[in-house]
């Protein structure tokens, strides 16, 4: 295997003559137009015209409609033909019907697995709107008898993530957005080479672009000739189409249709923090064993087929019994999707905002926000509800960090408490309510996550899994330095800046 540094270097070259490529050509065309100048002049100006028009109308957050009309009218003459180049993708209408036809292949696959709503019904009413929700929005039943473990980190993850790949009796799938080579990949690659020796279906599917500085180009072949069916999702090919953008942001393992896992981690050592990176990984996972795992190996095999162009049937992956583990909650794991109009993740965390009562906490990387959210999350706050985020202390990304700060000001005015994690970076993607209710998944609190990114979560209501993500909420609340208006004053960036930022946040 190559090392890491001539990974980076040559995937670093690589889209560098690309990018350089274009950029001449593009240079070659300013300059074939420089004899007609007046007459491409007038042209820009008309298609900066119907770019904005074509903003204007189009369906997407209104924030995206500012970030772009704002560089139209200033740069008038190329702003409209490259809004055209790198505006958010449409699908094709053969795309559509694939796109289509996967949510429904999706919906059919869990078809008879409708998990227990009636149950809930008698039980737990205050649950029913955002079970309802989920079920006919995402297709995303609720489960019963399903054994739920909550993971502080990744490290404390691991050792049971490998016993689980070491009991593999039928299959495996992994789906990340980034893989690297290390001590934690190369421990779950000597289990997957092992197994898939012995007859196992291993699969494992990795972003094309969340590895592209931690993986070697063609990845995905090397580990086909080791015996693993393996698929690098929306390989990059083209820095001007704006698809690339949609990234598979999602974190799933699979063991035999019966153990899931899902969370913030990916499979890299920061994450289990045998490498340090911007001081100690703050990260989460959840572990279901039953029932609930039904969904995470719909939603695995579902991305699988679409990737591949190929149809299978969700009864051949899952135990032939429903799973009668005893527990006393319920789970739900959900996905959400760009390729269309329902923002499954967004909609959850307003649900979750509007109805607490007492108390609503997220903890998130990145801060970056909608009006809609500011206003939900402002709105409880000012209604008596303890509004809690916690982001990091330590950025891993200086301009998402600045604008993830920008944020602060609007929400600490309306008595949104902010808090940044002091020991390093937190990754965790949670949200808590009311002692009820809980997230915890790939969803972070910023656009990408939101509007342009394959995603995924799992909404618990009571259980094992709500209480602990409260007790590990008030230990990162112990670790982190609440910001004061005092303090806020000397960090957030000084206008026009978050002006600047807040415009262009949604292209980060």
């Amino acid at each position: 295997m190559r090392r890491p540094s001539r990974i980076v270097v040559g995937r670093v070259i690589y889209i560098a003559l690309f990018v350089a490529l274009q950029a001449m050509i593009l240079l070659a065309m300013f300059s074939w137009f420089r004899a007609s100048f007046a007459w491409y002049y007038a042209a820009g100006m008309v298609i900066s015209a119907l770019s904005v028009l074509h903003v204007l109308g189009d369906k997407s957050n209104p924030a995206y409609k500012i970030a772009w009309i704002i560089p139209i009218l200033v740069f008038p003459v190329f702003g409209g033909p490259f809004y055209f180049m790198f505006r958010r993708s449409r699908l094709t209408r053969r795309e559509k019907k694939k796109a289509g036809d996967n949510q429904s292949r999706y919906r059919a696959m869990l078809t008879g697995r409708e998990g227990d709503m009636e149950t809930l019904l008698m039980r737990e009413k205050d649950a029913l709107p955002m079970a309802r929700y989920l079920s006919g929005s995402a297709a995303a039943p609720v489960w019963g008898h399903t054994a739920c473990r909550y993971f502080p980190s990744g490290e404390a993850a691991y050792p049971q993530l490998l016993r689980d790949l070491k009991g593999a009796e039928k299959s495996i799938f992994l789906e990340f957005f980034i893989v690297q080579e290390g001590a934690m990949w190369n421990g779950i690659l000597d289990i997957l080479e092992e197994k898939a020796r012995g007859g196992v279906d291993v699969r494992i599917m990795y972003d094309d672009v969340g590895s592209m500085f931690t993986l070697p180009a063609l990845y995905d072949k090397e580990l086909t000739r080791r015996g693993l069916r393996a698929r690098a999702f929306s390989r990059f090919t083209n820095v001007s189409n704006s698809r690339f953008n949609n990234r598979d942001h999602r974190k799933i393992c699979v063991v035999d249709g019966k153990v899931g896992y899902t969370g913030g981690f990916n499979l890299a050592d920061e994450y289990i923090n045998r490498r340090e990176r911007f001081g100690y990984w703050k990260d989460t996972a959840v572990r279901m064993e039953g029932d609930g795992a039904a969904s995470l190996t719909a939603l695995f095999l579902s991305m699988w087929d679409y990737a591949a162009g190929q149809t299978e049937a969700l009864s051949d992956f899952l135990p032939r019994d429903r799973g009668r583990e005893e527990t006393d909650g319920w789970v739900c794991p959900y996905a959400d999707s760009p390729l269309d109009d329902e923002n499954v993740g967004e909609n959850v965390y307003l649900h979750m905002i509007s109805h607490a009562k007492r108390y609503i906490w997220f903890t998130t990387p990145y801060l970056i926000l909608d009006s809609e959210m500011l206003t939900a999350l402002t709105l409880a706050a000012k209604s008596g509800v303890d509004v809690r985020i916690v982001t990091p202390r330590v950025p891993d990304k200086r301009i998402v960090f600045m604008a993830t700060r920008s944020n602060y000001p609007a929400l600490m005015e309306a008595g949104v408490r902010i808090y940044e994690y002091t020991p390093g970076f937190i990754h965790a993607k949670m949200a808590l309510c009311d002692d009820e209710s809980a997230v915890v998944g790939t969803i972070n609190l910023d656009f990408r996550s939101l509007f342009l990114h394959y995603e995924c979560a799992a909404w618990f209501w009571k259980g094992p899994v709500v209480r602990d993500v409260k007790k590990d909420m008030e230990s990162v609340f112990a670790a982190s330095q609440r910001i004061t208006p005092e303090e806020a004053k000397r960090i957030v960036p000084r206008r026009p800046l978050p002006a600047i930022l807040k415009v262009f946040s949604p292209m980060f």
